[in-house]
């Protein structure tokens, strides 16, 4: 069975201190997570397709509309 032994690993406290800061920065470097970049708003299109959509309703179809919501 396999144990702490047969990693042929060195241990910290067996490192000089120059090895064990060297040791100690690489592992975090290893366990640092990217950043996540924020997501681009769509606001803008969303407001573009919105004005789209108000401009092809004419007079008399928003009178009508606000007639069967008032009712």
């Amino acid at each position: 069975m396999a144990d702490l032994e047969d990693l042929n690993t060195i241990s910290i406290t067996d490192m000089s201190q120059d090895e064990a800061i060297e040791y100690l920065r690489q592992l975090r470097l290893a366990r640092r997570t990217p950043a996540i970049k924020p997501k681009k708003s769509t606001a803008k299109k969303n407001k573009a397709s919105q004005s789209k959509a108000a401009k092809k309703i004419t007079k008399t179809d928003a009178q009508a509309l606000l007639k069967l919501l008032g009712d």
